[in-house]
Parts: C-alpha cells; structure tokens; sequence
C-alpha cells in the first residue's frame, strides 16, 4: 500500500476512515495528488474519477443524501473548487453532510501570478458550516535539530489535526458540508509504503437531544384547546417519522395533515395535492369565506422546504394564531409568524407530545376532506378528457413506476406536475429542493444509483437534463439505472407564468426553445435509447423499460410545446367547478 509522503495529507486520510467516511469522489488533478493517492490506495476506500468538478459535487450529494454520512470531494487548486459550489449550496440548505478537500498553494505562493491559484481560504464562506484552512508542512530529508524548529512542526501538525477534528465532526454531527482546504509544497507525488502516523482523533457528539413533558405541557394545553390544526410537511427523507404518529393525526377529527411527494409519508386521510385544494379557491367568488374556514389556530410543520407557493400565499395572508415548528437543526419562518421552535427529532417530540394530548372534536377534517374527495372525481374527469401533453405524460409515468423504486425528480416543471398526483407509496421520492435549481439533477440522481440497493430512476424536463448533460461522463452508472426525459422543446414552465406571450423574446430568454433530443448523447454514453410520442408508446415503452439489462437507459417522451400550459391552467379552472 502507497501514502503520500506528506503528513497533512496522511492526516486528511487516516482521520477520514476513523470517522467512517468510505466514499471519496475525486476529480482529476496535479496539486491534489497527495490526497488522490491516499485515499485511491487505501483498502477502506472506494474512490471515483469524475472529470467535471460540478458534475463531481452533485454526485457525492447523491451518494451522502442515500448514506445519511459525509461523503470526501477531493480537487485541485484554482477555478477547480469553485465549480463544486452550487453542489455545496443545495447540501446546505438540504442538510447533506459533504466534505470538500481542496489542495490548494502555499500562503506565500497566493497572489503573486502563480497559475492555477486564487484565494482559496474561507471561498465558501455563507454556505459552508466550518471551513479548516490547514498549514502547509514541509517534509524535510533529515529531522530538525533546532528545538524552535520541532516545536513549530509539532504545532503546525496539531494545529492540522485539530481543525481537520473539527471540520468531519460539524458534517456528522450537524449533516451539512465542510471545507478542509490543504496547501502543499512540491513535491506532490512521493510516496512511503509505511506510516508511523497515528493523528489525534476528536469523536464526534452524536447524541439526540431528549424532551421532557414539562417542556411541552403549555403548548400542549394549546393543541386540546384547538380545533383547527394543520400539519404541514415539506421535503424529508422516507420513515422520518414513525407510521403511529401519522395515524394518530389522521384519527384526530381537528386535523388536516398536508403533504408533498417529497415529504415521503402517506396515508388516506392526508392531502397530498395541496394545490388542488388551494387553486380553485382563488377563482371562486366566495374566497374569503373558505380561506378562513381553511386558516388553522395551529400550524405545526415538520420537514425542510415546501415546492407549493399556494399555501405560502395563504399562510401569510390568513396566517395561525400559532406556528409551530419540529427540527433538531434549525426551523424557516416562511410564513412569518413562526413563535416555537422545537429543536428535537419529530419522533423524539411526538413520542412526548402524544402523551399529552387528546383528540379534539371538530368538523375540521370532515368539511375539507368532502371537498378533496369531490376535487379528485372531478380530477379523474379532466385526465379522461385531456389531449396528449405534459399533464398526461406525467400521469402515465407516474402510474407506472415499479414498487419500492428510488425516484429522483428534476426541478421546475417535473416536481411540480408530480405534486398533482397520488404517488405508489412503496416509492421514495427526492429531488434537490434546498437550492431548487436545475443543475445537477442528473448527477445527483446518478449519485444516490451508486449506493442504493433500490433501482433508481431519474424524471426530468429537456432544460435541466441537458444542462447536466456531463452527468453521463461517468464510468460507474448501473445498468439499472433508467432516465425518463420529457422533451416539450425548452422552459415548458414559464408559458404558464403570469405574462407570457409568444414573442421572439420571451421564446429566446424565457422558454429557451430548442429542438435538441437525448438521442445522440445516448449513443455516446452507452445508454439504451427510446422514444415516445403518445400516451399509448409511453405505456408501450414502459412496459420492459425498467426490466433488468445491460446497460442503463432513457425514454424521452416529446409533448406539444404549445399545448401543455393551457391542459395545465385548464386543469385547475375544472377543479373549480
């Protein structure tokens, strides 16, 4: 086995694997050499080469969304470390625990026109949890005799050790990216086969912070007082909360427990097409009237961010009495009226907070359930009526999605028209809402495939798939991995937007019309290709599509650009009657 023969670099390893980081992505460099070798040759480690720095980020996202552990990025100096950014955003604001590994120049090699060097120190500073700037250690051919000289040695190297401590325990312990940034002197590639290292090793606090009643007795008091509670539950991974605390709150008669496809959790008396119930209200003349029959005294939210912006307009403009929120980390006063944060997890609060309250007798959820049931019969007219388009393409898809699959949703339109429709609750649904851009859809989805036991599969619109087109540079994409892209010929969203009109600048710099396909990126890549074109190819295509093979493969499905926002804004118009 090879080590680099620079301590720092032996250190970045070692403390790595004690913390049990297994998954390193690296990207293709000379001054991050030292840690390629370590972590490449290393027998703990399962290392990836992806040339694309951004596309290299989203991947490792994928991977530790999946593993709920850090997953090592490793590059270069320079321009390099900058492309892992809107990766480390999304990991940010997502609760994804990455470490970023930058090589990087000595101090004094920093802004004097050497190439390949900018300011690396602190580059990620609004959107990094800790950023370790690490001393650069020379590796001498004999040991120092000058007492000053070993005792800076030592210092340097326990200042290392310290910060790297630091940096792998705020990813575990607060699950968001890190930055280690690591300044080497040539030369870069020697190499020892033996280590006497042993680094000093700070273990991370993983303990869960526990809740007693006396905490929750008042708010308590408040919920069996209550007789309009709505639960809200954004984006969070599946069996965040145990299945008896949602059956609890579907029994209760003062309960409504809003959801979306991100939020993983299911059950027949929820509502999980909040717009459905939202949309139809704002066209109806007696608005007032049922916006206030809507508006909770309790607004209790669970999750991270919510795709609808319907009941955020509403839950700022009839705002509850109290807004609750339930997270270990931190709580978003989307609504503006946030006044408790509960800093547990959901089950650790539920267990406590049950045992304190009682179900409340009201006509909360029975009003607003008849209206659901009504919304989804007339739902169920409109889908028999629709021309072939997006709408109806997505309903297709998502229908036939096989059990227990991982499915990845691109942002824009894709997340949006799967709120619309009810989702196989065996499946787990992620898509990158902590940013919601839609750079790295595909890589990301791509990371989650390495290490998922379940077949992933990967639904995007035509803009974010080729924009991430890089994704499919990889050498380790499973050959169950499978990509449906529905091709409407650019930014199908922003036909539905208040102000659009067909003129040559909104198609050139709003909608991005193009008339690309995916086909010849599949020939390139090695992916099995197929096309689709009507409702009845798409079910004829889906029916081997996601069936074992040799190689991944991807369905695009053409709709008619210039249909699909009037079949969506119809959609909703019908709901209203």
């Amino acid at each position: 086995m090879k080590y680099s023969k620079i301590p720092v670099a032996q250190s970045v390893v070692a403390l790595c694997i004690s913390k049990g980081i297994t998954n390193v992505v690296i990207s293709p460099g000379s001054r991050n050499a030292p840690l390629t070798i370590g972590f490449s040759e290393h027998p703990d480690i399962k290392a990836y080469s992806i040339v694309d720095e951004r596309c290299a980020a989203f991947l490792a996202l994928g991977m530790a969304q999946q593993l709920k552990q850090p997953v090592a990025l490793v590059c270069t100096s320079g321009s390099a470390l900058l492309n892992y950014y809107p990766a480390i955003a999304e990991a940010f604001y997502s609760d994804i625990p990455l470490v970023i590994i930058s090589a990087d120049r000595p101090v004094e090699r920093i802004d004097i026109g050497d190439g390949q060097t900018i300011r690396q120190k602190n580059v990620y500073g609004n959107h990094i949890l800790y950023s370790a700037n690490l001393y650069s250690e020379a590796v001498l051919e004999e040991h120092p005799k000058d007492i000053k000289l070993q005792q800076k040695q030592w210092e340097s190297h326990r200042h290392n050790e310290q910060e790297i401590n630091k940096a792998l325990n705020t990813a575990i312990e607060e699950q968001g990216p890190v930055h280690i940034n690591v300044p080497f002197y040539e030369p870069l590639y020697d190499t020892v086969s033996e280590t006497s290292l042993e680094p000093f090793k700070v273990s991370p606090d993983v303990r869960e912070k526990s809740v007693t009643e006396d905490e929750l007795s008042r708010y308590a008091k408040i919920w069996n007082s209550s007789q309009r509670k709505l639960i809200l539950i954004g984006v969070q991974d599946p069996n965040t909360i145990e299945q008896q605390f949602l059956d609890a709150f579907a029994k209760d008669e003062s309960v409504i427990v809003m959801t979306e496809t991100t939020s993983n959790v299911h059950h027949p008396n929820f509502f999980p097409s909040i717009d459905t119930i939202i949309a139809p209200i704002e066209q109806q003349d007696s608005k007032e009237e049922l916006f206030k029959a809507l508006q909770p005294d309790i607004l209790l939210t669970f999750g991270g961010l919510i795709v609808s912006k319907k009941i955020k307009a509403f839950l700022r403009t009839y705002q509850p009495k109290h807004h609750w929120h339930v997270d270990s980390k931190k709580a978003y006063d989307t609504y503006f009226c946030l006044e408790k944060h509960f800093e547990y997890s959901p089950n650790i609060f539920l267990t406590t907070f049950f045992s304190l309250t009682k179900p409340v007798k009201s006509n909360y959820f029975q009003f607003w359930n008849a209206i659901k049931i009504e919304r989804l019969k007339l739902q169920r007219d409109y889908e028999d009526s629709v021309p072939f388009s997006d709408f109806s393409a997505y309903k297709c898809l998502l229908e036939k999605l096989p059990n227990n699959s991982l499915v990845h949703l691109s942002n824009s339109s894709t997340i949006r028209y799967a709120q619309l429709f009810q989702l196989n609750k065996t499946i787990d649904v992620f898509c990158n809402r902590g940013t919601s851009g839609i750079d790295g859809s595909t890589s990301t989805a791509i990371g989650a495939s390495l290490v998922s036991k379940k077949q992933t599969i990967f639904i995007t619109g035509d803009l974010s798939f080729f924009y991430d087109s890089n994704a499919l540079w990889n050498a380790y994409i499973p050959s169950s991995f499978r990509i449906i892209l529905i091709n409407n010929n650019g930014g199908g969203i922003f036909r539905i937007l208040p102000g659009h009109e067909d003129t040559e600048t909104f198609n050139t710099y709003f909608e991005t019309t193009h008339n690309l396909t995916a086909k010849q990126l599949c020939k390139m890549y090695n992916f099995k290709y197929e096309n689709a074109t009507s409702t009845e190819e798409i079910q004829h295509s889906l029916e081997t599509f996601f069936d074992e093979a040799d190689a991944p493969k991807l369905l695009e499905i053409f709709t008619p650009r210039i249909i699909n926002d009037k079949v969506l804004k119809g959609y909703f118009k019908h709901l209203k009657s």
